[in-house]
């Protein structure tokens, strides 16, 4: 899988943009600010619907617009991709795959998987739970769709819940009308968490295998599932289900007076640990850089595996964030995989011979390729 080409009309900084790119390593560099992130945020929304940075469209229109445009052409084995997203002030987002009208954003999933590394995955570890979440939620989204629409429909459901909670605090005979959102959302949260299990599990192997080469087996890192629901089986979606439904029922009272849900999968976490021993504790920065980095690698593995096709590989400004040991590694391990790298100094990537490396000056929202 790899884009061949990227269309942007007034996304951000750039008023028009067209390029084409190189199915290795693309380079973009050149000082902050300029854009370079801009366009690995408009490949990531081709994927996953959304930015990395904002949940504001309005945020990505170039000032004194009314709206952006982005396409991406894809090449996968299955065939060509052209994927449209827009957005105009006061509409909905709109999505075109092969210039059909899609109905939902939901159905950019799949076309493109994309797997980004930006300077803010190396706080996952030291970062809330959400953000954790947030993480995993977008890989299995590209790789399960049914999961993204799932998280859709629970959230949804969540909110009319939780507005129910609300206003049985004055009216106490809106009690009886619970079990009904109890079991719906009993029964879309159960499916959520046995996803998320499957792949934390998955994501614990692979993260292990990689991380053992990155430390020459000095250290054993693990994935730790947490989740809200405590069940026999979370790979057991009925008996996750009933399990659900019991914890809303025996904490009701409690729900009443905060009028929130407690449990499900919003309150959902897992802990990356090395030796045993949790590091957002007791990890140093180093370590925690490392087992991140070991994260996105096993990211890679999964997709590829899933799919039969590796992802595109987005580096946006991590390189610097790493030790030389660490950069070579992730360097020399990216074979057939797409790579868009930005970064301020390009001296490093043009020492590398045998690389297939295409370059791009980004200068106040220009892209020169050389």
């Amino acid at each position: 899988m790899h884009i061949d080409y990227i269309k942007l009309i007034n996304f951000r900084n750039y008023g028009m943009l067209d390029m084409e790119f190189s199915k290795n390593f693309n380079i973009l560099y050149g000082d902050n600010a300029q854009g370079k992130t801009n366009i690995l945020e408009s490949i990531f929304i081709c994927a996953s619907g959304r930015s990395h940075r904002t949940s504001r469209d309005m945020e990505l229109i170039k000032m004194g617009e009314d709206s952006y445009y982005i396409r991406l052409d894809v090449e996968k084995e299955s065939g060509k991709k052209e994927i449209e997203v827009s957005y105009k002030q006061e509409e909905k987002k709109r999505v075109r795959i092969n210039g059909v009208q899609e109905p939902k954003i939901g159905s950019l999933m799949g076309n493109l998987n994309t797997v980004m590394f930006s300077p803010e995955d190396l706080m996952i570890i030291k970062q809330g739970p959400s953000e954790r979440r947030r993480f995993i939620d977008i890989t299995i989204s590209q790789l399960r769709p049914s999961y993204f629409f799932d998280l859709q429909q629970y959230n949804k459901v969540l909110v009319q819940r939780n507005t129910l909670l609300k206003s049985m605090q004055n009216n106490r005979r809106l009690v009886d009308t619970l079990d009904v959102w109890n079991r719906n959302l009993a029964g879309v949260g159960a499916r959520i968490v046995k996803v998320r299990n499957e792949f934390i599990e998955k994501l614990s192997e692979y993260s292990e295998k990689s991380h053992r080469k990155l430390t020459n087996g000095e250290e054993k890192l693990t994935i730790k599932y947490s989740p809200s629901i405590k069940a026999d089986s979370l790979n057991d979606v009925q008996n996750v289900e009933e399990s659900f439904i019991k914890l809303m029922e025996i904490s009701v009272k409690k729900e009443m007076e905060k009028c929130t849900t407690l449990y499900g999968p919003q309150r959902d976490d897992y802990d990356i640990c090395l030796d045993g021993l949790s590091l957002k504790m007791f990890g140093s920065q180093g370590q925690q850089r490392t087992a991140v980095l070991s994260v996105k690698l096993a990211e890679i593995e999964i997709m590829k595996e899933d799919t039969g096709e590796a992802p595109v590989l987005l580096l946006d400004d991590v390189m610097s964030e790493l030790d030389q040991n660490r950069q070579e590694y992730l360097i020399n391990n990216l074979k057939s995989v797409q790579t868009f790298i930005t970064c301020t100094d390009k001296d490093f990537f043009s020492k590398k011979s045998g690389k297939e490396l295409s370059f791009y000056h980004v200068v106040s929202g220009c892209v020169l390729k050389e």
